[in-house]
């Protein structure tokens, strides 16, 4: 097989990207990619250099991973911040460091992209081992695959990565048949704070509209961004994300979009932008303009709950942080990482620093359970 390095998405073909098992996951589509390329979103100016790997076998597409070098640790929601300034008090360099990851998106999806019809051990081994290549080429300090799934956790272990653990909120539906079923099945203080919470966007005169599809119109594309300007204003974030990239997706994703937006006599006031594929939904960016009891609540948890509930999906993904979750029916879950350090002292010390994490995690998810939301 040979391997290639792209600084684009688009020197691979749409339809060679979509022969791989993984680009079904919304945010490794060709034409999320190519949004964030496009769009200038990613490049030298945010410190996300594309070098995409490539793996071929005569003309056709074996396996890819999305690769960046990186110049600093935004975007990533798995921090390192401390090992960057553990480099630099011993005059090391920590960046550039090389990152498969979706920029700007903590949900997890398969890294090792391979062709279905390929040898998927021989192929995943061979991703590992260029990717390994391009990080010394590159004098890079490290590799890291962010939000990686359960299912390649063996392949790294193997390939000898540091496994790092993480945790999230998810809401898992068991089928239920409408919303009023979900809330029965909460514990009865949790299902009254719920139905209070509701009741008081149809106190404050709220209408919530459920687009997607060719009903997401370019008016609710621009709302969605001034929403998320708003947002990374309140909390004093860089918006990583331009109109150039919502007005892309729209148009080249729109099938994979959900919005909710509410209304206060025919303005509109907040959204939430959602991503769907097959089974599962994800949470991304929200935004209002003014202070309305519950409304994050509404829109962020209570309407995509009960969309997916409607729709059949099974999981859905709200994003990262938020403790609150849980007494909305969210309850944690690991998620993982896999790291590689070259330097062998920094290795070892960042090994068991690892260690000691996973096992303060699993402390923290079993103090959760007894808050479990449900009876």
């Amino acid at each position: 097989m040979q391997s290639k390095f792209e600084p684009k998405i688009g020197a691979v073909s749409s339809k060679q990207w979509s022969t791989l098992k993984g680009t079904e996951f919304p945010f490794s589509e060709h034409n999320y990619l190519n949004a964030l390329e496009e769009s200038s979103c990613v490049g030298e100016e945010s410190g996300w250099l594309p070098c995409h790997l490539t793996l071929w076998e005569k003309k056709q597409l074996q396996g890819a991973v999305c690769l960046y070098e990186k110049y600093n640790g935004y975007g990533e929601y798995i921090f390192d911040w401390g090992w960057a300034n553990a480099y630099e008090k011993y005059g090391l360099n920590y960046y550039p460091k090389l990152v498969s990851a979706i920029p700007f998106t903590p949900a997890t999806g398969l890294k090792l992209l391979v062709h279905p019809e390929a040898d998927t051990s021989n192929v995943r081994k061979k991703l590992l081992e260029e990717a390994l290549l391009c990080m010394r080429s590159r004098n890079c300090s490290s590799l890291h695959f962010l939000f990686i799934t359960g299912e390649e956790l063996p392949v790294f272990e193997s390939m000898g990565f540091l496994i790092r653990h993480s945790f999230q909120f998810h809401w898992k539906n068991n089928f239920y048949q409408d919303f009023d079923e979900f809330l029965g099945s909460l514990k009865r203080k949790r299902r009254k704070e719920i139905i209070r919470e509701r009741r008081q966007i149809q106190q404050q005169m709220i209408k919530v509209e459920v687009l997607e599809g060719e009903a997401i119109l370019v008016e609710h594309i621009n709302y969605m961004y001034e929403f998320y300007l708003s947002t990374s204003e309140k909390k004093w974030g860089r918006p990583y994300l331009s109109k150039d990239f919502f007005s892309r997706i729209h148009q080249t994703m729109c099938n994979n979009l959900v919005l909710f937006l509410a209304y206060v006599d025919g303005d509109c006031v907040a959204g939430t932008i959602n991503f769907k594929n097959g089974k599962c939904l994800y949470g991304r960016y929200w935004g209002c303009k003014g202070n309305f009891r519950s409304l994050h609540f509404e829109l962020c948890y209570y309407q995509p709950i009960e969309y997916a509930i409607r729709k059949g999906i099974s999981l859905f993904e709200a994003g990262a942080q938020g403790e609150h979750k849980i007494q909305r029916g969210f309850l944690p879950e690991l998620t993982y990482s896999a790291h590689w350090l070259e330097h062998p002292g920094f290795r070892s010390s960042i090994s068991k620093f690892l260690e000691e994490e996973k096992a303060a995690i699993d402390q923290g998810i079993e103090e959760f359970t007894p808050h479990s939301p449900y009876r």
